[in-house]
């Protein structure tokens, strides 16, 4: 007799958002997501990009929508869209964000609203809207992607090193206010991940800085499914008793 099986990481049944899923670690994590059985709302601002993560999604059942997160106005008609459309949320992968290597002595004060307003502020207001009781189901997971920038310091990473501090701290917080509902928050901390974007940056573009950096991570540079599995965790039944925690997934560039 062939028993059950048994996935304690399966989404079957779960509605999920993912914002940044135009590209990079967003896509990757709405692909895998939707391969794990998930209805997943995908967010981004680009419809062309977006409409090609979804070309690789898994069902038909998916929402794609193209909206500028810091346009926090939109954001309770959106969530409600998507409530309506999949039904109550079971999870968010906050993925949507914006990095710069800039000292501090050349940072303009825009600067600091503009990353604030993209990496920080977007997250929790879209997170805040999207944990009502009328759209999120009791066990529901919320995920953060903070950076291993958020733990350790590097020249000229002042600026997105603090908002990716900002969502470590949240997510302890929301935690502990959000665990009478059974709501779990928590943050993955990647380290450096090839991407279609990093890889044309000077850091990765360059043989020699590739290899400096490559020799920062014990276990060499990331790829984005590395990311995404480790989100698969967080919002699946396998985790429900993980909470206010940051899973640093580095290759071990933080173990030296």
């Amino acid at each position: 007799m062939l028993l059950p099986q048994f996935n304690p990481f399966s989404l079957e049944g779960k509605n999920i958002i993912v914002t940044g899923a135009s590209s990079g670690i967003g896509r990757q994590c709405a692909i895998d997501c939707s391969r794990m059985g998930a209805r997943v709302a995908i967010i981004g601002r680009n419809k062309q990009r977006l409409d090609a993560t979804l070309a690789e999604m898994h069902g038909d059942k998916h929402l794609s929508i193209c909206a500028d997160l810091t346009k926090f106005d939109e954001l309770p008609d959106m969530v409600a869209h998507i409530s309506d459309s999949l039904g109550k949320l079971d999870g968010v992968v906050n993925c949507a964000g914006i990095s710069a290597t800039l000292p501090l002595k050349l940072m303009p004060s825009a600067k600091l609203d503009e990353f604030f307003r993209t990496n920080v502020y977007s997250a929790l207001e879209l997170t805040r809207e999207a944990c009502k009781v009328k759209h999120f189901n009791s066990g529901g997971s919320v995920v953060f992607i903070s950076s291993v920038m958020g733990l350790v310091g590097e020249s000229g990473k002042s600026l997105y090193s603090m908002t990716k501090g900002a969502l470590i701290s949240a997510t302890r917080a929301l935690a502990c206010e959000f665990a009478k509902r059974q709501l779990r928050f928590n943050c993955v901390s990647p380290g450096a991940i090839l991407t279609p974007i990093n890889e044309n940056l000077p850091h990765m573009a360059d043989p020699e800085r590739r290899k400096l950096l490559e020799d920062k991570h014990l276990l060499g540079l990331g790829r984005v499914e590395d990311i995404s599995s480790a989100c698969i965790y967080l919002l699946s039944d396998a985790a429900r008793w993980v909470t206010g925690q940051n899973l640093i997934v580095d290759g071990g560039y933080t173990a030296r």
